[in-house]
This record gives C-alpha cells, structure tokens and sequence, in this order.
C-alpha cells in the first residue's frame, strides 16, 4: 500500500510521536510511507532518518493551519488511503476525502481522535465527511458516537503504542535499583521519591494544580518533582514554582527526545490533566515499571494506573501516600502496571490494526465500485 500519514507540525506531543512511530511501522511492514506536514522542522524533525518526508510550507510561518497545495501533493503522491493525525490535520481531512472523490473515488481518508478537548467545526465536519475515524480510547469513540452522532460502525478504537520501551535487561518494577546515577546527578537522595510528569505544558494539562498540590504534601515528606517537556505554559509553571518557594524540589527538563532514562529514575508518574483521550506519558511510564495517580480525564482509566476524581487534591494525595512510604507498594504496582502496558499498547499489535483497517476500506471500496 501508498500510506500518506499527515500531520500539521513535528512538535513534541505524543500525537506527533505517533504519527512518526506509525510511519516507521508501516514502512518497516513493507509499505511506501510518507509523512506530510504543513509546517517544516520541528522538535521530532530530527528523528526522522531515512523515513520519507516532506513539508507544504517553504519556510516555516508558525501558521499550524496553513497548509498551501495539500490537495496537490496529496494527488501527486497517489496514496492508497491517506491518515490523518492532529487536530489541523484533522480539520482539512474532510477536504481531503471530498477532493479524492472527485477524482478517483478510490482512496479512503481516515480521521483520529486523539484528544479530550471539544472539536472545532471544521473538525466536525471532517468526521461527517471521511470514510473512516479511529479513536484511542474507547471513551473517545463514546464521545464521537454520543456527542458528536457518528455511527459506531464508522469508529474503530485503535489506542496508541508505546513509543519508548525499557531495555530488555532492565525489566518492569525495579525502577529504584535500575538508575542511580541520575538521581544521583540532581542530588536526589536514596529516601527521596520522585514525582514525574513528562508531556508539553498547555493549559489543559494543568501542570500548575500539581504543583500546587505537592506544596501541600505533608511537611516531611521527601520528595522531588520533574517537569519533561515545553510549551506556552511553562514560563508560568516556573514563575509558581518560585513564588511557592519550591526551587530545591522541582526541576524544568525541557524538551527530552528520548524520555527513557527519566522513567528509570523515578518513582511515580503523576497527572492532573483537565483533558486527555489517552495519555501517551502514562503509558510509557507504566511500561518502565513505573507506578501512576492521576486525574480522571476520557481515556485516563484506560491506561491501567490509579485514577481519582479530577479536583479532589486530597484523594490525590491520599493516593500517593502508600506509594511515596513504601517501595515495596510500588514495586507490585509497577509489575502491574507493566504487565498491563505491555499487553495493551504493544507498537506492532497497534500499526497492525492501522493496517487491517486500511485493507478492509480499500477492499470495500473496489467491491462498491
């Protein structure tokens, strides 16, 4: 198969990652891939390889929607199904499958649904529009199915795969014995417990209330929180950091390529998202043998970790105690948690699915021609 996988901007998200790691599968299987993108570069641009690339903008014009001669470049690549990843992506997606009838009425166009967040009218549109919509989590495809009136027939539920997996020797549940030595280099204690949040700051992740919320943390526990990732909302998270006097405690990593030896230092994965589909940091950290509390947001359940009522701080906190007080707590949940991960998220059960449902629109449509 000709698989188009289009995407806006090769920003750190996991949307992005997954665009990137379906890509590979699906060129790794055998088939000819391209990845689109409206904007050129970006944090993943590097990550690239040899994996065929090509962007619609000249230069970038920080402009996501912008997205000049797609219906073009679609046409001239000839795909045999084109997919649809990010919400600008997703947008135009309509267009696209409108465009392709015109012309050969053979090529099916695939929407996802990748976020909690409301969908914007063009992105509605696109749903009624594309032959297919693959949603991540099964909460989402009850959103697509009740919210927005698709018919469940039209949705599949592929969820992501996990993009950074432990080494084979490492194994799940030994997080603390596993990486001493970045602990070590940020002066992290062999008693302290490490808090980890790894995704990029917008408002809707709601980094600000952890932080809020580990300030509050009884007044001898030992415990230090790492921020991995960037985004507009970071400045601000630092600011209150500063102001709530917590400079020692919490650290700002940036942009991490590759969060892996980040997952092998800490202790707990933690999540006060307003909104998600299906949290790809969860995952990953799960399968690192890392153990989770988090916020109830579509999808968060899915992942397998421990959830709370989103807002309720002191279900949170209760939540963490156990797991901050006793390693041995947190080494049978993060067995859990692994084993859960790795049954659920495995990357070729996910682009073999991607596949399955590529085949089955393509075959159903040279049957209806």
């Amino acid at each position: 198969m000709k698989i188009l996988v289009l995407q806006d901007y090769l920003r750190s998200g996991g949307t992005e990652r997954q665009s990137v790691l379906m890509s590979r599968a699906f060129q790794s299987a055998g088939h000819e891939v391209l990845l689109l993108t409206f904007r050129p570069g970006g944090a993943l641009a590097p990550t690239l390889g040899a994996l065929p690339h090509a962007s619609l903008q000249l230069f970038d014009t920080g402009l996501d929607w912008f997205a000049p001669g797609l219906h073009r470049a679609v046409r001239r690549f000839a795909p045999d199904v084109v997919l649809c990843m990010g919400r600008m992506a997703n947008c135009r997606a309509g267009g696209i499958q409108s465009a392709l009838l015109k012309g050969t009425g053979l090529t099916p166009v695939v929407a996802t649904m990748r976020t909690g967040k409301p969908l914007p009218l063009l992105f509605r549109r696109s749903l009624e529009t594309v032959q297919h919509v693959v949603a991540n989590s099964e909460d989402a495809k009850r959103t697509l199915v009740n919210q927005y009136g698709l018919a469940p027939r039209r949705v599949s539920v592929i969820r992501n795969a996990l993009v950074f997996l432990p080494r084979v020797e490492d194994g799940p549940g030994s997080v603390a014995e596993r990486d001493q030595s970045l602990r070590s280099h940020y002066d992290v204690g062999p008693g302290a417990c490490v808090l980890l949040w790894v995704g990029m700051f917008r408002p809707e992740k709601n980094q600000s209330e952890l932080i809020e919320l580990a300030a509050h943390l009884p007044e001898d526990a030992n415990w230090r929180l790492w921020f991995a990732g960037d985004g507009p909302e970071r400045p601000a998270c630092e600011d209150l950091v500063n102001q709530l006097g917590l400079r020692e405690r919490v650290r700002f990593f940036g942009f991490v390529q590759d969060p892996s030896p980040l997952y092998a230092a800490a202790d707990i994965a933690v999540l006060t998202s307003k909104s998600e589909s299906l949290s790809n940091f969860l995952i990953e950290a799960h399968v690192h043998g890392v153990p989770s509390v988090s916020y109830r947001a579509a999808g968060v359940v899915e992942c397998g970790g421990h959830v709370v009522p989103a807002g309720d701080q002191q279900a949170f906190v209760d939540a963490l105690a156990p797991l901050m007080r006793d390693a041995r707590v947190r080494h049978t949940e993060g067995e859990r948690v692994a084993a859960f991960a790795r049954k659920h998220f495995s990357p070729t059960g996910q682009a073999t699915a991607y596949l399955n449902l590529f085949r089955t629109l393509i075959q159903r449509n040279a049957y209806e021609e």
